[in-house]
């Protein structure tokens, strides 16, 4: 009787545990992830970027509010915010409360798909089930009759009043210590919102560097703008996987990028162009599966240094 129902209680009880960890622990256990990359032309001091991605604030989450309130004490020359603030259409204000300290550098930023609509309760095992078929959640398309619309103009609004850069498909400029950065951004290719024929025509030429910005690393924006020339690409999107495997890595990103890049500093190249990449693992998660497993939550400092000969 003992070894007949033994092994499916321990298996139980190990599953058990293992959410428990992955939802009690590891979803709050933040981390900051450091990178440095060479784009910066030469004779030119380095830069401190932090990104921000993948908040999906949910109402309640204090400890998630203080740590992103902790990382203005990183002192970063600008911000960038690789969208999806919201998994709760009353997460407006405590996503501004959040980020109310790093309001006050200097930032630029783009939507993802969370901050325009509400979640749905889905099975988590479609997005495997998606990838075997070629398809990368939502697929991209609008959600359905009956998805809440999440207030994203409220959070544009103040975003806007501190001064940050709406990259929305559109282009934008900060001015550092007498250095011109230009951004070219992207509305979430992961509903179809991208235009990339509106930003065509790759980096300008006056500025020191040029970066471009877009929430879902979707191959296709990928290759536009490493067709471009442009150095450097800032995505989020994946949630690093979420839910990996240790010692293996990521199943899934959620969009056609490959699990090698899921997550972190890597390259992109296109007809004889090289981009760096860096896809952030972000910080949150959707509020109906709020687990994270051998994949923390997290935010980057990336340190931008001269571009090597």
């Amino acid at each position: 009787m003992r070894a007949r129902y033994g092994i499916p209680l321990g298996i139980t009880a190990v599953g058990a545990a293992g959410l428990a960890y992955a939802a009690g622990f590891e979803a709050r256990s933040f981390r900051l992830r450091r990178v440095t990359v060479p784009v910066l032309p030469p004779g030119v001091r380095p830069l401190r970027v932090l990104q921000v991605s993948d908040i999906h604030m949910v109402s309640g989450q204090r400890k998630k509010r203080a740590w992103l309130q902790s990382l203005a004490g990183l002192r970063p020359d600008f911000v960038v915010n690789t969208g999806d603030n919201l998994s709760d259409p009353e997460g407006v204000p405590e996503t501004l409360d959040a980020l109310g300290p790093l309001m006050e550098f200097p930032g630029v930023y783009v939507f993802g798909s969370n901050d325009y609509y509400g979640p749905k309760l889905r099975n988590p095992a479609r997005y495997l089930f998606e990838k075997a078929q070629g398809r990368h959640g939502l697929n991209g398309n609008a959600p359905a009759q009956g998805v809440v619309h999440n207030p994203w103009e409220d959070l544009r609004d103040a975003f806007d009043t501190a001064g940050w850069v709406n990259l929305s498909n559109t282009r934008g400029r900060l001015k550092l210590d007498g250095m011109e950065l230009a951004f070219t951004g992207l509305d979430d290719p992961h509903i179809k919102r991208d235009r990339y024929e509106r930003v065509a025509g790759g980096p300008e030429k006056d500025a020191d560097l040029s970066i471009a910005v877009v929430h879902a690393p979707y191959l296709r924006t990928l290759e536009a703008f490493t067709a471009d020339g442009y150095p450097l690409i800032l995505a989020g999107h994946t949630h690093g996987g979420q839910l990996c495997i240790p010692f293996y890595g990521a199943l899934v990103t959620n969009c056609d990028l490959d699990t090698d890049r899921v997550k972190g500093l890597s390259t992109h190249s296109t007809e004889g162009n090289r981009a760096y990449l860096h896809v952030s693992a972000g910080c949150g998660t959707n509020r109906y599966t709020p687990v994270r497993f051998a994949c923390p939550p997290e935010a980057t400092l990336l340190t931008l240094v001269e571009r090597r000969p």
